[in-house]
Formats: C-alpha cells, sequence, structure tokens
C-alpha cells in the first residue's frame, strides 16, 4: 500500500475527529477475534478509531504496531490510547463508509 500523502492523512483526520472508537482492545491483548472484528469494521466503515487500554505505553504501541500488520490498515494517527485506523474498501458502501457519510467536514 503507498503512503498516504499529507493531505490525505489531513482529511482523514478531520473526518476521525467525530468518530468514536469502534473496537476495544482490553486485557485480553490482540486476539483472534479482535482482529477479526477490526477487519470488519475497517471493510465496512474504512476509517475507524480503536481504543487501546492498559497504562504501559510500550505493551500499547506493541498492540497498536500488531493490529496494523494483522489487518494491513494505515495508522492515520495515534493519540494516547486511541488510534486512527483506514484501509480503502475493495467495495465501498455508500451508507457505512465514514469516509462518505462524513466527507462534508473534510473540506
Amino acid at each position: 500500500m503507498a503512503a498516504l500523502s499529507i493531505h490525505e492523512r489531513k482529511r482523514l483526520r478531520q473526518i476521525g475527529h467525530v468518530l468514536n472508537p469502534v473496537v476495544m482492545i482490553g486485557g485480553q491483548g490482540l486476539t483472534d477475534a479482535v482482529i477479526e472484528e477490526t477487519l470488519r469494521a475497517l471493510n465496512d466503515h474504512e476509517l475507524i478509531k480503536v481504543k487501546v487500554a492498559g497504562e504501559d505505553r510500550e505493551a500499547r504501541t506493541a498492540v497498536i504496531d500488531a493490529i496494523v500488520e494483522a489487518t494491513g490498515a494505515e495508522a492515520v494517527q495515534k493519540i494516547g490510547k486511541i488510534i486512527l485506523l483506514y484501509k480503502k474498501a475493495a467495495k465501498q458502501n455508500q451508507h457505512l463508509s465514514n469516509l462518505v457519510r462524513h466527507a462534508h467536514l473534510a473540506n
């Protein structure tokens, strides 16, 4: 996947600002079920927020890196325990895609 341009990242961050986390990674860490749910959310919404619990910064970073690698998504932004992930859907769903639903925010 080609890296996102600065302009694309800015647009995705603007849209991501209004989103709430749809995947929460808790004490169990990164399980197959969490990866599967993240992939489903990315396929439906293309741009999602993920919240990673835990106080250990290095452990959170390791989980974030692992989920980015497991899903093939692009980490657009990381702020504290929240990460904004983007992965272009093979077939965009006009009703579910956050890029379509919140396109007016990126103008």
